[in-house]
């Protein structure tokens, strides 16, 4: 057996370099990408000598195998790995190297949020010395009752694999299940390779065939015959059968299937927020977003469907308002998923574990001819037409000094390209965007609402940036965040002007939490804690009036972006759209800053989000909250269908 004398750090990048994903598309043309295009990193002393010093030397021989990209933070650079892998549709994905200690422990939260959406991201914490020479090293956690425990062991509950190479020889078979599991759209998530830095740096022989390219082709399972039989049974006795398409129908590249089946049967379609983009939104069976944040057209509907056909979807609380959605007393839930856990879900007895575009295939050719009754269709078409109208009214410019979300909202599309990309993750935006956002390209609608994560959308508008690159697609990205999201994490700015890489980002100004705020009101705490004013140490709070001089445009135009400021008044929609239009002429990053009112509201979906308001209290707002908790909550019901 023929082998090189390598680091067990210079033997994992080049193993990573010579890995590819094949799948293929609707029509059977092969899709060949590399698994690992590059690596994020953060160099301290737990990986500079070992990752740091292979990934150098690589560069040193082979520029262009594993190209190698500054980061400003961990938790950013694997939003950044989470953001590509949703534009590559869980091909590829970005491996991301931290130090010991805080810089891996900076990477716990992106990785629960990759878990979370079953996106793909290779994380390569470094850890404290296998060898236990020097403990404790620098920024080492130590518990006496388990020497043995280490930070990185917080990945464990994080991560769909973990392990850590305690030995080089380990290496290979640890290597290969990690990518196993990082390919498979059953099992991904974080996948999580704990890299001792004594055992980066130390030498093993690797057999070349190791080394050699080796192709990793994505799972598609075909549906079994009975459960397809069992399913076109339960369409044909269905009278308002309903679609909630997930994630599932984009990372499977179902799109177009569900078009045709939905055009063949009627069938009317709701979206979760990852798999909005699965119609586009003037789609005769479209209905809008399902659920707490979803569309009053889809929220009518779902409360009187008798089958819920749920195609890629993980049903959070938000796809199904908190189990208050679906209130017909004999609804039935048909799973389409690639992963049993999730098909299996709400106690259906008609689980489908297929690929979601080869379960559309074989549902549409055995209901040919089926198709939903003329009155559920007449009914389909005008409950969209009164929402198109509700949302038309919502993005008309008010006029006001400050502009409520909806219409920014509103300027925003109206300056966008059908094919541009919409980013968002957390705060009031995402609910406005599921209600209000038409998304017209099925990659054009990018929000992070499973782990829901402050901080995400500069990062995983960048990632998605650079996964469109990839592909040659120049269209732009457009992040839209408040200023409590931004104030969690934006540095990756800098990653953005340092590579010329283009994004447009529209913070909106709401001097504080606007959608906490919001929820704040509804349970009964009126915005305590939720605004970002001055400490007024004779009150002991932060609740006067006095805003604090924090000024944002001017922070991200430290970081080199070109900025454009929209002033309050009259025509702040007009400007703000004309704003757009200019980032979008650019050929490189603008920030959008615009103040809002964050007491402007989109319009009811009817939707539902169950937060327990406290069952005693001496406030009296609080009080009415639970009079009125206790009446939303008794629409609950357990979904054992």
């Amino acid at each position: 057996m023929t082998t090189r004398r390598m680091t067990v750090g210079q033997a994992l990048i080049e193993f990573l370099a010579q890995q590819w994903t094949v799948d293929r598309d609707a029509d059977g043309t092969e899709i060949r990408e590399r698994t690992i295009p590059g690596v994020f990193g953060i160099f301290g002393h737990g990986n500079v000598a070992g990752v740091g010093q292979a990934l150098k030397q690589l560069h040193a021989e082979q520029p262009a195998l594993m190209p190698y990209y500054q980061a400003r933070n961990e938790q950013a650079m694997v939003h950044q790995a989470v953001g590509y892998a949703r534009m590559h549709r869980r091909r590829g994905t970005y491996a991301s190297t931290a130090s010991v200690g805080p810089g891996a422990s900076n990477m716990l939260t992106a990785a629960a949020l990759a878990t979370a959406n079953r996106l793909p991201a290779l994380l390569l914490p470094s850890d404290t010395f296998a060898t236990r020479v020097a403990d404790p090293v620098l920024q080492q956690l130590e518990q006496p009752h388990d020497i043995g425990i280490t930070v990185n062991d917080a990945f464990r509950p994080l991560s769909r694999f973990f392990d850590r190479v305690q030995r080089p020889e380990q290496l290979f078979s640890i290597a290969l299940a990690a990518m196993r599991v990082l390919t498979d759209p059953a099992e991904t998530g974080a996948v999580t390779i704990s890299l001792p830095e004594d055992v980066q740096a130390e030498a093993l022989d690797v057999p070349l065939e190791f080394l050699q390219p080796r192709e990793w082709r994505i799972r598609r399972p075909l549906p079994e015959r009975d459960a397809i039989a069992a399913a076109v049974e339960a369409i044909r006795a269905a009278r308002r059968p309903l679609i909630v398409a997930g994630g599932g129908v984009l990372y499977s590249g179902a799109e177009e299937q569900l078009r045709t089946f939905v055009e063949a049967t009627g069938i009317p379609v709701a979206t979760s927020q990852a798999g909005g983009g699965a119609l586009p939104w003037d789609h005769p069976q479209y209905l809008g977003g399902a659920g707490a944040t979803g569309s009053l057209a889809a929220n009518r509907l779902a409360a009187e469907a008798d089958l819920v056909i749920g195609i890629g979807t993980r049903y959070s609380d938000f796809t199904s308002a908190s189990r208050t959605a679906f209130q017909h007393p004999k609804v039935r839930f048909l799973n389409i998923n690639v992963a049993a856990f999730d098909a299996y879900k709400h106690g259906t007895q008609l689980p489908l574990i297929a690929d979601a575009r080869e379960a559309l295939m074989s549902l549409t050719a055995e209901l040919a001819g089926e198709r939903v009754a003329v009155e559920y269709a007449e009914r389909i078409a005008t409950e969209n037409a009164e929402w198109d109208a509700l949302v038309d009214g919502a993005f008309e410019p008010s006029g006001r000094e400050l502009p409520g979300q909806p219409e920014i909202v509103g300027a925003v599309q109206r300056a966008s390209d059908p094919r541009d990309v919409i980013v968002q993750a957390a705060g009031s935006l995402p609910g406005d965007l599921h209600k209000l956002w038409r998304v017209r390209d099925p990659l054009g609608y990018h929000v992070e609402y499973a782990f829901s994560c402050m901080g995400y959308e500069i990062a995983g508008g960048l990632g998605a940036k650079r996964g469109l690159l990839a592909m040659g697609d120049d269209r732009d990205v457009i992040v839209m965040v408040g200023d409590g999201s931004y104030l969690m994490l934006n540095t990756e700015l800098v990653t953005a002007v340092a590579e010329g890489i283009k994004i447009i980002v529209v913070l909106i100004q709401n001097h504080g939490y606007a959608s906490i705020g919001h929820l704040s009101e509804t349970v009964g705490s009126e915005r305590f804690g939720t605004k970002y004013r001055a400490y007024d140490a004779e009150s002991l709070s932060f609740q006067g009036e006095e805003r604090l001089p924090v000024d944002l445009a001017m922070n991200a135009r430290s970081y080199g972006m070109d900025v454009l400021e929209v002033q309050p008044g009259a025509t702040a929609i007009v400007d703000l759209q004309a704003a757009v239009a200019t980032a979008k002429a650019s050929s490189g990053s603008t920030f959008i800053h615009i103040n809002s009112d964050p007491h402007v509201y989109a319009p009811d979906g009817a939707g539902w989000w169950d937060v327990p308001v406290a069952e005693v209290s001496t406030v009296v707002s609080t009080q009415r909250a639970r009079a009125a908790y206790e009446q939303r909550v008794k629409a609950q019901r357990p979904l054992l269908g």
